[in-house]
């Protein structure tokens, strides 16, 4: 696989990045259903979970929460920290929980789709 020598990325890590940079938002949303949580450490929890295979730059995740305060699918605070700067975090409303669950099944319905199309499914694939 050859590397973009502009970016540092393989053609195929900027087609994953394509596939992902519309569901900023209900990713999101998905680290905030399970805590509260602020700006940097939403991001730490994104890359982790991928194993750093996916990190969210820090000006689309700012985009993103204020996006997502606007239409009132998670709403900010202030936390009280006793060290350092005063944090700002983000909590899921209601909305917010059922614009991800109906994200999720949107998702899952489009995978099934692309799957069928292309003849395969992921478990079919990771021996070929």
């Amino acid at each position: 696989m050859t590397k973009d020598t502009a970016s540092g990325a393989t053609p195929d890590d900027a087609f994953a990045a394509d596939l992902l940079r519309g569901h900023t938002d209900t990713i999101v949303l998905g680290v905030l259903r399970r805590n509260d949580s602020y700006g940097f450490e939403i991001y730490k929890l994104i890359r982790d979970a991928t194993g750093g295979a996916y990190e969210i730059k820090e000006a689309t995740l700012y985009a993103s929460y204020r996006r997502l305060q606007r239409d009132g699918l998670a709403e900010a605070y202030w936390g009280d920290e006793s060290q350092g700067g005063r944090r700002k975090y983000y909590r899921i409303t209601d909305a917010g929980r059922a614009a991800f669950t109906q994200n999720v099944a949107a998702w899952v319905a489009t995978r099934t789709i692309i799957d069928s199309l292309l003849g395969s499914t992921p478990a079919a694939t990771k021996g070929s």
